[in-house]
C-alpha cells in the first residue's frame, strides 16, 4: 500500500475520533446531571412547580435562594387553589412537582405523584379591615347577619378548614361570596368588599397595612398540612426530586417559618 493511502486513512480516523469525543463527553455530562438533580454545563433545567396560593410570597423568595445554590436550574411556579392544581395534574399539564395546602388533595393524586413529604403547617385567622372597624373578636361574631363575611368555597382547602371550625362551634355564617382560593378571600377584605374573612395566618401576614388578623384559639382552630411531591410525568425527575427534598432542609424551613408557617 502506498504511503499516500496509509496517511489518508490515518487522517480520516483521527478526524472521526475528534468528532466523537465531544459527543461522548456530552453524554457523560448529562448522565451525571440527571443523577445529581442538576443540569449539564451550559444548559438550564427549567422546573415548573404547581403550588397552593398561600405559598405565593414565600416560594418566590425560596426560588431565588434555590437557584443561587443550584446554578443551571430555573424554578417557576403556577399558583392556584389546591383543587385547581389537582385538576391541572389530572389534565396532564406539563409540570414537575406539586405542593398543596392539604393532604386530602394530594392523596387523591397518588397515581400521578411520588411519595409526598409534609413541608409545613398553617393555621386559620379571621382577617378584618385595618383597625378592625366592626370590632370582631371571635368566630361567633361572624354569624352576625349585619356583617359581610367572605369565605373560600368548600372544595378549596381553606374553605374546607373554615367550614370545619365553624361547624364545630355550631355557627351558621352566610357568606356574601365563596372564593376559589385564599388570596381571593384576602383581596375582598383588603378592598373593603367584605368586613371579614377566614384565611391562613401567613396570608394575613402579607398585608399588615391593609388587614388585621384576629387569632382563633387552638381549641377552635384547624391545622393545615402542606405536602410536596414530584410528578411522575416530569421530564426532569431528578431535578424535581432535588427541589422537593430541599424544601425540608434547614434553609428552606427557615424561610417558611419566617413567613409564619409552622414546622412540619
Amino acid at each position: 500500500m502506498s504511503p499516500f493511502l496509509t496517511g489518508r486513512r490515518t487522517a480520516t480516523a483521527l478526524v472521526a475520533a475528534a468528532l466523537l469525543m465531544p459527543l461522548a463527553a456530552c453524554s457523560g455530562g448529562n448522565d451525571n446531571a440527571k443523577k445529581d438533580g442538576g443540569s449539564s454545563a451550559g444548559s438550564t433545567t427549567k422546573l415548573t412547580v404547581l403550588a397552593a396560593s398561600s405559598l405565593t410570597d414565600v416560594f418566590q423568595k425560596a426560588s431565588a435562594v434555590y437557584e443561587k445554590e443550584h446554578p443551571g436550574t430555573k424554578v417557576t411556579f403556577s399558583f392556584a387553589g389546591s383543587q385547581e392544581l389537582a385538576a391541572q395534574v389530572k389534565q396532564g399539564a406539563p409540570a414537575d412537582a406539586l405542593v398543596t395546602a392539604d393532604t386530602k388533595t394530594m392523596d387523591g393524586l397518588k397515581a400521578d405523584t411520588g411519595a409526598p413529604t409534609i413541608i409545613a403547617k398553617n393555621r386559620l385567622v379571621i382577617a378584618t379591615g385595618k383597625g378592625n372597624p366592626k370590632k370582631i373578636g371571635a368566630l361567633k361574631d361572624l354569624a352576625d347577619s349585619k356583617l359581610k363575611v367572605v369565605l373560600a368555597a368548600p372544595e378549596v382547602p381553606v374553605g374546607r378548614y373554615s367550614k370545619k371550625v365553624l361547624d364545630a362551634q355550631k355557627l351558621t355564617v352566610k357568606a356574601v361570596s365563596q372564593e376559589p382560593n385564599v388570596r381571593a378571600v384576602l383581596s375582598k377584605v383588603e378592598l373593603g368588599e367584605a368586613d371579614a374573612g377566614i384565611v391562613y395566618k401567613t396570608d394575613a401576614a402579607t398585608a399588615p397595612t391593609k388587614v388585621d388578623a384576629i387569632d382563633i384559639p387552638d381549641a377552635q382552630n384547624a391545622v393545615a398540612s402542606y405536602p410536596a411531591a414530584t410528578l411522575k410525568s416530569s421530564q426532569h425527575s431528578a431535578a424535581a426530586a432535588a427541589f422537593v427534598k430541599w424544601l425540608s432542609t434547614p434553609e428552606a424551613q427557615k424561610l417558611l417559618q419566617q413567613a409564619g408557617f409552622q414546622k412540619p
